[in-house]
Formats: structure tokens, C-alpha cells, sequence
């Protein structure tokens, strides 16, 4: 995944000075064993932030506040102050998540998590004048847009239809579809109808229901609507009177990834200038290593092998709308491709979900271009040129190696894309030709929709000493010389107590109008980015 060396050492001195965003309280104040442990373990960081939303979910509801808090301190001194690891620090966690808010998610895997995290939002606030007709969501936009709330829960209004909205797609003016996870266990998820009236009011319905983590929505190349879900690909007509009826499977037995920590179980796709289907095949395992941390082989099982996964598959076209259900390995050593697209020009773009380390530091994420064949390093290597710690000591980790190709791009770390394209409406003329893409991180470099400058080909221009921006602290510098200075959309997009939580986007999409559509999904939102009139 990545070559030549960059300014580590100044980043961590930078990071180090700075607030830690994914807990609840100052980690550059932490002073307990405990707090120190919160602070250097990604996921019981995530759990303490997460423990502060239920808690005040929990005084919502509480009849006595006093005595809320009260078993709050108890359980401090009691349950989580006398851990002394992480496992244990993690089951208190989770053991009192579920008690604030009244319900069992098992263990705090990352799929757990991101429950957790959407069980436990803080709501969002609207108000001021309309955005482009629909309500003003509270989010700093750039100057000259606004954030208007097509769908979705707020503090006054807390109901909630679509759980977890993912990718869009626009059928005519007033009429878009939806993608909805529901959930990460069992086939809860659906496709869901938007209609816009002309006042603007909103109706919708889920025209396909019981599907298994659905995610990707395109045309194909015969103008019918394409759906990824776990295991498979399909094609269906929304228009027809039973669209439910019109599914048909033109890619079958996709991975079915069973949901445990560090897996990857969502399937994504773009159509190639050719009509193939280039599928995303998430990584396993977070680095392919055994329970005690020791490679797996000589080289990697996981994806040198098998299902050949962590890479992205091939699948031809065949005639008369179908695909060769024999698939070939397109190119390899990508741990989590759910970002794809492809430019006009024939460029394919992958977003790289990188390692889960425990650091805030690293590694980056990356933007790839793809090519037939290559290899981007999963999981020998990360960022550039720098052997991943499990593997360091095997040949295959020469990561300098001419058979590993290089990121196009770095981006923050923990970014984790989840969505690009090129801009290519008319309502915003400073962004056309630029590629925009979402960052669904929840540390403090995500909840951000970047747009970077291209060249002709549709690849990011890099730019000297560009640096990348963080919540509750400055700019922080890539030091590497494949990075770029990213124009952000939405450069206030934290978490404010009372006011909204931070930004979880993950699809994108540009209405006829030039409009940009996303969805926030662990609050349930669809969001209509439009010129502000203010």
C-alpha cells in the first residue's frame, strides 16, 4: 500500500500536543492508569465517547438525575477503576453502554461499536431560514453552502424509519433511492423510494426489503438499477409495480463475511469502460496474524489464497446482460475498497480503509489508482514504504519492492473513505472536475466531505506542505511528498453537546440540480448540500 518516507516524528509531536477526540474527556490531561489506558486504545476510546452520548441519552429519560449520576460515579470506582487491562476495561465499558441504554450488543466489536454509535447519537438541531426549502441543519458548511435535512430524526422530531442510510442514486427530479444497512447482524436492510414534492416535503417507502447489508446503488449498462449486498450482486426495476418481483442476481457467492471484529463485510462495485463489475472484496482480518500476533505464513493466506480477498475482483461481461461467474483477481492488497469510482476518462479510484493500529498517527489512508495486476501492499506494508509491525521480519514485507505499488494520494488517518466522485453539476463552478470524497472516520479527521483538484484523468494534484485539519486542534502536516491540501465542505462538522453530533458521511452523490446529496448514516440522515442564500 505505500512508499517513501515522510515526516513521522513531527506528526507525533504535533498529535501529542493536541486533545485526543475520541474520548470523552482531555487525553493530553489524562492522569490515572486508567485514563492513560483509555487514551492509547483506539476502541476503549471509542467506548468512552460512546459512554458519554448513552449517559446523556440516559438523563433524558431519567427520573432522578441525582440519582443517574450517582451510579455513574459508583460504577467508576466500583467496575472501571479496578481493571488493570484492556479486556477488562472494554467488557465494563460495554457492560454499562447497554445498561444507560437499556439493551445487550454483545461484544465491542467494530460492527458493535458502530451500533452502539448509532443507538447513541446526539441529535441533530435545525433551524434559522431554510436550506434550498428544506430545514437548516446546524453543521458549518463553507461559505457560500448549507446542509438541509431531506430525512432523518432531530431533537424535536426523533423518529427514525431509515436506520443506517448508505449510498444514493437520483431517478428522475423528485424521485432518489436510498440504500439502508438496518443493521449489522441479520438481513434488516432495504432499498428505499425518496419522492420530493414541489413544496418540498418528502414521502418514501421500501420497495426491497430483507437484504443483507446493502450498499452500492448504479445504473449499468442496460440504464436498470444495480444493488450490492453481503454474498451477491442484483439488478431490479424500482419503476415497475412490484420491484421486489424484478430482482434478478447477476453476481453470486461474494464472500459472505460472518461479522466479528476486523471484518469486512461490505461488497461494493464500479462498471469498468467495458460493462465489467470491478467488486470489492474486504480483507478478513485487520493483518492477517494469528492470535498471537505471528503471520500466518510466509506470505498471506487470506489473500493469496482462496477467496483471494482484501483485493478486488473482475467479473467479464458475457452478452445478453450477463457476467462470467468466474472471476479474476483485478488487483490485490487492498484491505477495505468500499470507496470506488470510475472517471470518464477510464481512471479507476479506490479509497483504502487502513490498518485499525492503536495510534492516532498512522497510518494514513490512501487513494489508489488501480490498475490491472498490482499489488498495493495489504498486509505487508502501510503508508509509504513502511513494513507493518507483524510482518516486518519476512522477506515479502521489502516493501521499496518495485511489486508494490505506491498511494496516489495519502489521506488523514483513520480517515476511512467511504465514498468519491467527480463533481460535475452546476451549482457549485469552484468545485467542478474536483473529486469529493467522505470521510466516515470518528476521530477527530472525520465527519468531513474533502474535495481535491484532479488533472485530466480525473487523479488528485498533489501540492507541497499540505496539511490535513483536526477537531479540537491545528493542521497537522502529511510530510510526504503524495499528499495534497484538500478543500473541506464541511469544516464544522464536530461533535457540539445540544447541538448535533459529529458527521458520519458515507454515500455522495450530484443531483440534476448540481446539488450534492449525502447520508450521515449512524444518525440516520440524508443531507441536500445546496448554495446558500443567506
Amino acid at each position: 500500500m505505500r512508499r517513501a518516507l515522510f515526516g513521522f516524528l513531527a506528526l507525533a509531536a504535533a498529535l501529542t500536543a493536541q486533545s485526543a477526540a475520541a474520548a470523552s474527556f482531555d487525553c493530553g490531561k489524562a492522569a490515572t492508569p486508567t485514563e492513560k489506558a483509555i487514551c492509547a486504545d483506539p476502541i476503549l476510546s471509542r467506548l468512552d465517547e460512546q459512554l458519554d452520548d448513552a449517559y446523556r441519552v440516559a438523563q433524558k429519560r431519567a427520573s432522578s438525575r441525582t440519582a443517574l449520576r450517582d451510579a455513574q460515579r459508583q460504577w467508576l470506582a466500583t467496575r472501571r477503576d479496578v481493571c488493570r487491562d484492556a479486556a477488562c476495561l472494554r467488557a465494563a465499558y460495554q457492560a454499562r453502554i447497554d445498561a444507560l441504554l437499556d439493551e445487550s450488543k454483545g461484544n465491542p466489536t467494530s460492527e458493535t461499536l458502530e451500533i452502539s454509535a448509532t443507538k447513541a447519537r446526539e441529535p441533530y438541531t435545525v433551524g434559522g431560514p431554510s436550506c434550498g426549502g428544506y430545514p437548516r441543519l446546524n453543521i458549518g458548511m463553507a461559505k457560500g453552502m448549507c446542509a438541509g435535512l431531506v430525512i432523518g430524526p432531530t431533537q424535536d422530531n426523533p423518529a427514525r424509519r431509515i436506520r443506517m442510510p448508505r449510498s444514493l442514486l437520483q431517478l428522475d427530479d423528485n424521485t432518489w433511492l436510498v440504500t439502508d444497512l438496518g443493521g449489522w447482524v441479520g438481513k434488516t436492510g432495504a432499498v428505499w423510494r425518496v419522492r420530493i414534492a414541489p413544496d418540498h416535503s418528502v414521502t418514501f417507502d421500501a420497495i426491497v426489503t430483507g437484504l443483507q447489508l446493502p450498499h452500492t446503488l448504479a445504473f449499468g449498462p442496460d440504464k436498470r438499477v444495480y444493488v450490492s449486498e453481503m454474498g451477491r450482486i442484483f439488478r431490479f426495476d424500482p419503476r415497475a409495480a412490484d420491484p421486489a418481483a424484478s430482482i434478478e442476481t447477476v453476481v453470486a457467492n461474494l464472500p459472505d463475511n460472518s461479522l466479528h471484529a476486523n471484518r469486512h463485510p461490505i461488497a461494493a462495485f464500479v462498471f469498468d469502460a467495458d460493462g465489467a463489475l470491478l467488486v470489492n472484496v474486504g480483507a478478513p482480518s485487520d493483518q492477517c496474524l494469528d492470535k498471537a500476533g505471528k503471520p500466518l505464513g510466509a506470505t498471506c493466506p487470506e489473500s493469496e489464497q482462496g477467496e483471494h480477498a482484501a483485493g478486488i475482483r473482475r467479473y467479464a461481461p458475457a452478452g445478453n446482460g450477463k457476467w462470467n461467474p468466474q472471476y479474476t483477481v483485478h488487483a490485490s492488497g487492498l484491505r477495505n475498497s468500499v470507496a470506488l469510482a470510475r472517471h470518464r476518462s477510464g481512471t479507476i479510484l479506490q479509497g483504502e480503509n487502513s490498518y485499525d493500529f492503536e495510534s492516532r498517527l498512522q497510518p494514513f489512508e490512501e487513494i489508489n489508482v488501480i490498475e490491472p495486476g498490482r499489488h498495493y501492499g495489504w498486509p505487508y506494508c502501510f503508508d509509504n514504504n513502511r513494513p507493518t509491525p507483524g510482518w516486518k521480519s519476512l522477506p515479502v514485507a521489502k516493501c521499496a519492492d518495485p511489486r508494490y505499488t505506491a498511494p496516489t494520494l495519502l489521506l488523514p488517518p483513520h480517515a476511512s473513505p467511504l465514498a468519491m466522485l467527480w463533481y460535475d453539476g452546476p451549482m457549485f463552478p469552484a468545485l467542478q472536475d474536483k473529486l469529493l470524497v467522505s470521510w466516515h472516520g470518528f476521530r477527530s479527521v472525520g465527519g468531513r466531505i474533502a474535495a481535491f483538484a484532479t488533472d485530466d484523468k480525473g487523479v488528485p494534484l498533489r501540492s507541497k506542505g499540505a496539511k490535513f485539519p483536526t477537531y479540537g486542534g491545528s493542521p497537522l502536516p502529511y510530510g510526504a511528498a503524495n499528499s495534497a491540501e484538500a478543500t473541506i465542505l464541511t469544516p464544522e462538522w464536530n461533535k457540539v453537546v445540544g447541538v448535533r453530533p459529529q458527521g458520519s458521511p458515507v454515500g455522495l452523490a450530484v443531483a440534476k440540480d448540481g446539488s450534492i446529496w449525502t447520508t450521515d448514516d449512524r444518525a440516520g440522515l440524508v443531507i441536500r448540500i445546496a448554495s446558500d442564500s443567506r
